[in-house]
């Protein structure tokens, strides 16, 4: 992938004298994201700027670029996988190619359809079109949001970039957080597109498209996509099991040969889960070169699976390679998260990720797979049983049976004999009643997260006044939300906030270009996505055996040992790793008395409480680790984007 920016002036004028030095300021900020080349154009009202990650058509693929008549430039950030395809078709209708890069697709394809050409890609992008001809601007996302695409508008300019960090560079653009995101954030554990952390700074939602033409500023903005299931009792129950394992495997194997496609050699993750395990072993079927796995280990046992997979590399005939991480080293490199990050989290586990896209960096590698997307398709997570088990229960909610198959979800926290569970119990138990809420899969989450707002300062308490997170998003699903089966609900508020707007961004593709990495993900190719929609919810969530149809899909491809394991979530040492090494008095000074103050988002009083029990040691839950984790980010962004001073 790459970086892209530039500026639009909304009345159509020419841009005036410094343009091209504001552009190139902004280009320099997005170094990280391209560092092969840099490019820039201007035009009236338009100027560009490009920092290349060179991987289709390494000489001849410079940006910004242009049609044969220089009437059409575009910069373009991502990969369109069916660019051979799509180019075939184009030179049938006469178009003429100088280069073979999947840039020059677009062009042509934009002149042939205009905004139509979003509905023939297969890939990851976020682009932007100058048409000279009307002198319009187009601004476009791919569908789940891969790559991320911002800009600022006044009444006189809009400006665009890959990141928000290019944006200050614009004269009129200053920074400040937003209460409301914030809000968002310690509700959801994300921000909800098109809001930032940032007042001001717009994100182009995932699926959308923004046209702007000089007349008077008129601009027109669409969803050009969204994830979309039939009604309820509309499901094709009617197809075999097996063939919709055989569809399944067709879909995904088709999907990985696509995200091959590179003139640079292409490495996979490997987590020792299913779906990179899925991945890798397509990519061992399909080529005969050898396969490089990037795998991430942990010093602390408790979190570490690296003996594992160890084992399914040696098994599918991959070269395992690792990067093993000590706790300290992801309170370090914290800092250096957020600043890519560009907003605030309420879990470490991003940093560990950011040393893993270092390890393929350093192997030379700028291309992996990576198996995001299943959880949320095929119904992987515990959310999706949780919310199965508590629909059951609450058609007899004072059973005292019915609860006791959250025993399977935590077999190791006998609900009716510990005190940890039947303070489980009590929690699901909550809001057991009506089954017909808004999210009520997501609502024990939802309220477990925003009692974190406890920690608010009254100033911020009172900026965001009685404002709720959860009607904002309630708002934002299309009209056949409620027409859907409860287990597809669940799916799309999971794929909408967690892989998103978090996932694929403040743990995904923030921390692969970080180290100028670019990630694919063939579970999100249109065909698989297409597909999934259309599975019964049996097939995905038989019984509480989670993801059975990808599963069986699969079973006679990966070792018996991992087509049969139960997931296990991917989690990173929390507070452990900044209260736990010498210089910890770096981390309290961050969140000094003075320095909370300083910024006004928190209570300092609560604040120093929870660092009081931080420092006794041990064992903590979700809320307090949440809570410190989220608290030190925001004071983290805050001083690296708004007060600008050092802290570490």
């Amino acid at each position: 992938m790459c970086g892209i920016c530039g500026l639009y002036d909304l009345e159509g004028s020419d841009l005036g004298d410094g343009c091209e030095e504001i552009v190139r300021a902004m280009v320099e900020q997005l170094h990280h994201r391209g560092p092969d080349e840099k490019g820039y154009y201007s035009h009236g009202p338009a100027a560009m700027g490009h920092a290349r990650l060179s991987i289709i058509d390494l000489t001849t693929g410079q940006q910004p670029m242009s049609n044969e008549d220089d009437s059409i430039w575009i910069v373009f950030n991502g990969e369109i996988f069916n660019y051979i395809e799509l180019r075939a078709g184009l030179e049938g209708k006469g178009h003429i190619f100088r280069t073979t890069s999947d840039t020059e697709v677009l062009i042509h394809l934009y002149e042939d359809l205009g905004t139509d050409m979003l509905y023939r890609l297969n890939g990851q992008f976020a682009f932007a079109v100058y048409d000279k001809r009307d002198r319009s601007l187009l601004l476009a996302r791919d569908p789940f949001g891969i790559c991320p695409l911002f800009y600022f508008e006044n009444t006189k300019l809009l400006a665009f970039s890959s990141e928000i960090k290019a944006l200050p560079e614009v004269p009129d653009v200053e920074l400040a957080l937003d209460p409301l995101a914030l809000s968002q954030i310690f509700t959801f554990w994300s921000v909800l597109s098109p809001r930032t952390a940032f007042k001001n700074i717009v994100s182009l939602p995932p699926g959308n498209w923004l046209k702007i033409r000089p007349e008077n500023g008129l601009s027109s903005h669409r969803c050009y996509w969204h994830l979309d299931f039939p009604k309820q009792g509309e499901e094709d129950n009617k197809k075999s099991e097996a063939a919709w394992a055989e569809e399944v495997e067709d879909a995904l194997v088709a999907s990985v040969r696509l995200r091959l496609r590179s003139d640079v050699p292409v490495g996979v993750y490997l987590s020792g889960g299913l779906d990179s395990s899925i991945t890798a072993s397509i990519v061992k079927k399909l080529t005969s070169t050898p396969i490089e796995a990037f795998s991430l280990a942990f010093a602390d046992a408790s979190y570490d699976e690296s003996a594992f997979q160890q084992r399914l590399a040696n098994s599918i005939g991959v070269h395992y390679n690792a990067v093993r991480v000590k706790n300290h080293q992801i309170g370090q490199v914290f800092p250096e998260v957020i600043m890519h990050g560009e907003r605030p989290i309420l879990r470490a586990a991003p940093a560990p990720l950011f040393f893993l896209s270092e390890l393929v960096q350093k192997a030379g590698f700028k291309v992996v797979l990576t198996g995001e997307g299943a959880d949320e398709l095929f119904g992987g997570y515990d959310l999706f049983k949780e919310d199965k088990i508590r629909r059951f229960w609450a058609k007899a909610p004072d059973s005292l049976r019915r609860p006791q198959l959250l025993n399977r979800l935590y077999p190791h926290e006998p609900l009716a004999n510990t005190k940890a569970g039947r303070m489980l119990t009590a929690f699901y138990h909550k809001d057991l009643l009506p089954t017909n809420t808004f999210g009520y899969s997501h609502r024990p989450t939802w309220n477990n997260t925003r009692a974190l707002t406890a920690y608010f300062s009254q100033n911020l308490k009172e900026s965001i006044g009685d404002y709720d997170p959860v009607e904002e998003l309630k708002a934002s699903v299309p009209d056949t939300f409620f027409s859907w089966h409860s287990l597809h609900q669940a799916q799309f508020l999971e794929t909408r906030l967690l892989l998103s707007e978090y996932l694929l961004s403040s743990q995904g593709e923030r921390m692969t270009m970080g180290h100028s990495i670019e990630g694919r993900y063939p579970f999100l190719d249109p065909n698989v996505i297409s597909l999934t929609t259309r599975i019964p919810p049996h097939l995905k969530l038989r019984g509480l055996n989670e993801k059975y149809i990808l599963r069986k899909a699969f079973e006679k491809l990966l070792p018996v040992e991992i087509a049969s394991r139960p997931k296990r979530p991917y989690l990173a040492p929390n507070k452990e790793s900044f209260l736990d090494r010498p210089d910890v008095s770096k981390i309290y000074e961050i969140l000094s008395p003075h320095r909370l103050s300083r910024s006004g988002y928190f209570d300092v009083s609560r604040v120093g409480k929870l660092l009081n029990k931080c420092a006794k040691g041990g064992q903590l839950g979700f809320r307090d680790n949440a809570g410190f984790l989220g608290i030190l980010s925001t004071q983290i962004l805050w001083e690296k984007f708004l007060a600008q001073e050092p802290l570490f």
